[in-house]
């Protein structure tokens, strides 16, 4: 029985299904959930490139193309139908810096270096390695997001006065926003229980847009920010000098944005898995991923990585397919080109309402209620992520977050390390070895004998233990040189063929049996040189 099946019967996760062609179950009732998901999407698409851009110091159309580029692509080739990528704030906040000091074109070509860096990343399935991200640091990854996407959204209630400068909005102004955004979720909350024929989200969207447009209501929109009208993206290859001296530069910049967007891909991947039923797909997630970025930095976009904001938005409304993130795409380039003055009437209201329907519908309540249920551990590496989520950027509070809980499990289990002893009839002593024996356990391993005092002859029994590494084995050589030292003899069974070929003092003491254990270690071993090395 396969993991998927046992977690599908436990009930943990939707029973993963072999994914159909792209377009495979689309008929004129689907086809229009997955068109209008995709419109959906666009729309909420617009003031997050543009406020993107913004944050990274470039021109709207720079976030704004490398939505639509980075979206299209990744929906075709990614490895995830229903995905939606685009311009990213924690992509952005890296970028401001080298936009800054060097200028836009060097942020083109650190874009497309990103880009060479996630294929790579995508051919040595690289991305396989997300699967050892904890439980504890995806619910510590999602209710951080929730949070920044919630904040983020907090910028739409400031005005700017008559020098220019951003304050809050207050009175009147204040009470109709806020009466909006209440309007647009209540819209959301309320549509599905009426009728499933049309996205809340678009629903929300149109109905709160048409008030205001009809009563003439005097609240921000989407043209506040900037202008969205422009051209096709133009091929542009970066004009930057072709020296080290420019690697330099862009080299340190791309590989923390090929970082960061990976990480936030293959987490937003996993999580639209557990909700759509589908497994799998990180390396082709990595490929599109840089593929994406590599383009969009020869036409002038600021680069990109999924949006879990965008991509909730596109499976609460219905996309399952590749069709809702390429129609997604679509449409955006259609606002670009010939959209741009009746998109630019849409309330910010309106936007931030669906937002934070999202931040509802993102955060993992029920973190709230299990939190003194689960080990202390691992309520503190969610409230950890959490933390440093807001407080940093996703790809540092992952790492953090994975660093805690690894070294939390290797403390768990140096302290499970311990012995039952007897006595033969023969008067050898037995010590049956119980739990792994690695780096964190060798100290309480050594501390379980007594060479001095034990009888003549002792046997250590590794049938309910497992040997993992280097130092687990520099442990058991270490433990035969203090019963050499005193006279005595020392016997190791069920020790597995590895132990037997890379001991070298112990080897002579091991007895062959027929129930030994059959397991690979993690090291390797040099007969010339007596020396431990790397994996194998």
């Amino acid at each position: 029985m396969t993991r998927a099946t046992l977690a599908a019967l436990a009930g943990r996760l939707p029973l993963a299904r072999r994914e159909p062609g792209a377009f495979a179950l689309l008929n004129p009732l689907t086809l229009k959930t997955e068109l209008l998901s995709g419109l959906t999407v666009a729309l909420a698409l617009v003031p997050e490139a543009v406020a993107f851009a913004f944050v990274a110091g470039v021109h709207p159309l720079v976030g704004l193309y490398a939505a639509f580029m980075v979206g299209l692509i990744t929906a075709v080739f990614g490895g995830r139908p229903g995905m939606i990528s685009g311009a990213t704030g924690a992509l952005a906040v890296v970028m401001v810096a080298l936009v800054a000091e060097h200028g836009v074109e060097y942020l083109f070509a650190t874009v497309v270096l990103m880009g060479i860096l996630q294929i790579l990343a995508g051919v040595l399935r690289l991305g396989k390695f997300i699967r050892l991200v904890p439980h504890p640091v995806m619910l510590g990854f999602v209710n951080g997001l929730a949070i920044v996407i919630f904040l983020a959204q907090l910028t739409q209630f400031k005005t700017p006065d008559a020098t220019g400068a951003m304050h809050w909005m207050s009175g009147w102004p204040l009470v109709v926003m806020l009466g909006l955004v209440a309007l647009t979720m209540a819209i959301i909350w309320g549509m599905p229980k009426l009728t499933s024929a049309f996205p809340a989200p678009l629903a929300g969207i149109a109905i709160v847009a048409a008030i205001v447009i009809v009563f003439g209501i005097d609240v921000p929109r989407v043209g506040d920010m900037a202008s969205i009208e422009g051209g096709l993206p133009q091929f542009h290859v970066p004009t930057v000098p072709l020296t080290f001296e420019t690697l330099e530069v862009i080299v340190p910049y791309a590989v923390i944005l090929a970082a960061i967007g990976l990480i936030e891909s293959l987490l937003t991947l996993n999580l639209v898995g557990e909700i759509t039923g589908k497994r799998g797909g990180a390396s082709k997630e990595c490929v599109a991923q840089g593929t994406a970025n590599l383009v969009t930095g020869f036409f002038g976009g600021m680069g990109g990585c999924a949006m879990i904001g965008q991509s909730m938005i596109n499976v609460k409304s219905g996309g399952r397919t590749r069709l809702s993130g390429i129609s997604a795409a679509l449409f955006l380039l259609v606002f670009i080109l010939v959209g741009s003055s009746l998109i630019e009437q849409i309330p910010l209201a309106a936007l931030v309402g669906v937002m934070f329907m999202v931040v509802i519908g993102t955060f993992a309540w029920q973190t709230l209620k299990i939190m003194r249920r689960i080990p202390l551990t691992d309520a503190l590496v969610i409230v950890l992520v959490t933390v440093v989520t807001v407080m940093s950027d996703l790809a540092v509070a992952v790492v953090v977050g994975v660093i805690v809980s690894a070294l939390a499990y290797a403390w768990n289990n140096a302290t499970r390390i311990h012995a039952k002893s007897h006595i033969t009839p023969e008067g050898a002593k037995v010590y049956q070895i119980e739990g792994p024996l690695f780096f964190g356990s060798t100290d309480g391993f050594a501390e379980l004998f007594d060479p001095i005092a034990d009888p003549q002859t002792v046997i250590v029994d590794f049938m309910n233990s497992r040997v993992a590494d280097q130092s687990a084995l520099q442990a058991i050589e270490d433990l035969a040189a203090k019963f050499e030292a005193q006279g005595k003899t020392l016997v190791l069974r069920h020790l597995s063929h590895d132990c037997h070929r890379l001991l070298n003092r112990a080897g002579q003491l091991m007895v062959d049996s027929d129930d030994d254990p059959d397991y690979g270690l993690a090291v390797n071993y040099s007969v010339k040189t007596g020396v431990f090395g790397g994996g194998h």
